[in-house]
């Protein structure tokens, strides 16, 4: 058997997979750092995708739509969401956090803040 981090042969179990609990320790550091920053990535565009509907819509507006212009100026990110589903009227409602917004065929943009 040969260790999944270092190739070094090894005797052992036959479900064993590292040579070492060195080896093993390393790559599942490396693997949990991957993850983290993959994370950090994604929750820093959900939070800037959120940061850009409250500014638009601030701290006691609940509906308001817009133009997609404006969320394109923004550099809103339409491709990172939390949530989404298909309403009755078979309209995509997309979610981030507390806020939902849906795109109409005239090329503007609802946006929702959910109740508390």
């Amino acid at each position: 058997m040969n260790c999944r981090l270092c190739k070094k042969k090894f005797t052992g179990r036959s479900d064993k997979i590292f040579c070492s609990v060195n080896c093993k320790s390393i790559y599942h550091r490396k693997l949990h750092e991957s993850t983290i920053q993959a994370s950090r990535m994604i929750d820093q565009i959900l939070h800037r995708n959120r940061s850009i509907l409250l500014e638009i819509l601030g701290n006691t507006i609940r509906y308001k739509k817009v133009s997609k212009d404006l969320l394109d100026k923004k550099k809103f990110n339409y491709s990172y969401v939390t949530a989404y589903h298909l309403n009755t009227q078979n309209k995509m409602i997309n979610y981030v956090y507390d806020f939902s917004w849906a795109v109409f065929s005239d090329n503007e943009i609802a946006i929702t803040r959910l109740k508390k």
